[in-house]
């Protein structure tokens, strides 16, 4: 059988008890390393599970999946996944290929940051579609996923931002010459993020748009949620630009156009500032 097993969001100590016996009897574990990671190194799981990971990368896990399937008919194989499962579509393309090969598959749920942002007080009901924020190069700055911003803020809904991770990534040179050279990892903070928002509303405004987002638009910025140096910063966007949450993972959330009076009370409890002009969303805080 083909065990796909959460992680949750902090350590080693984070998997569930039934993950973690389902891992100390497989034949094979791999640790999926490339839409998230652990605050902790692939040493110390392998310490605190007592069995060797196998790393799979981006590149094993979409264009060589048949080597993680190989013998999972026969023997019970686990891909162990940062957070949840399903936090990431490629693992529902890994059980449909189990499927078609015959194999069972069996999922063990875990904590992801979809459901723990609600660490900061805002309502998990009251969020709208998620979208990511992808680092920009010099000649691919996309804004199209502003327009599930504005969406979300219409309908007084709030955005969690997915913060983009590098991760055995190749630069345009290495990739066309054929060389396996890999550049080191980057991950996207909060300030990055911010200012790329920032951009696009100037963008907007330059082509005589209304944007739905300003430099007073109340945000949140994440920083580890699950560890126990988790950090949590509300302000403005503009803010979101200079405030320092440490190193990664960041998340940010961009607040829906209402809020709700616990919602705020909870808010105030991470507020960078007590003064905004946005009085509707941060008024209180």
């Amino acid at each position: 059988m083909l065990y796909l097993i959460g992680l949750g969001l902090g350590d080693a100590k984070d998997i569930t008890v039934k993950g973690l016996e389902v891992v100390r009897r497989c034949s094979r574990v791999y640790l999926e390393a490339y839409t998230s990671v652990l605050t902790v190194g692939k040493e110390t799981l392998e310490e605190f599970y007592g069995r060797k990971l196998i790393l799979a990368d981006r590149e094993e896990v979409e264009q060589e999946a048949n080597n993680i399937l190989k013998d999972a008919d026969i023997s019970d194989v686990a891909f162990l996944v940062v957070g949840d499962p399903f936090g990431a579509t490629t693992h529902s393309d890994l059980i449909l290929r189990a499927t078609k090969l015959g194999i069972s598959y069996r999922v063990i749920h875990n904590a992801s940051i979809v459901n723990a942002v609600g660490c900061c007080g805002l309502q998990l009901y009251k969020f709208g579609e998620t979208v990511s924020i992808v680092f920009w190069t010099d000649t691919w700055r996309p804004e199209s996923f502003f327009d599930k911003v504005k969406k979300n803020r219409q309908n007084d809904m709030h955005t969690l931002c997915l913060l983009d991770i590098k991760v055995k990534e190749q630069s345009l040179e290495n990739l066309i010459k054929g060389r396996k050279i890999y550049e080191p990892p980057r991950y996207m903070s909060v300030n990055q993020a911010a200012q790329q928002l920032l951009e696009i509303v100037q963008n907007q405004r330059t082509r005589g748009e209304d944007p739905a987002v300003t430099e007073e638009t109340l945000c949140v910025g994440l920083a580890r949620v699950g560890a126990e140096d988790q950090k949590i910063a509300a302000g403005t966007l503009q803010q979101m630009c200079t405030v320092d949450l440490g190193g990664p993972l960041h998340s940010l959330i961009i607040t829906g156009g209402s809020m709700h009076p616990l919602e705020m009370e909870m808010l105030s409890l991470f507020s960078i500032s007590e003064t905004s002009s946005e009085s509707q969303s941060i008024d209180g805080l």
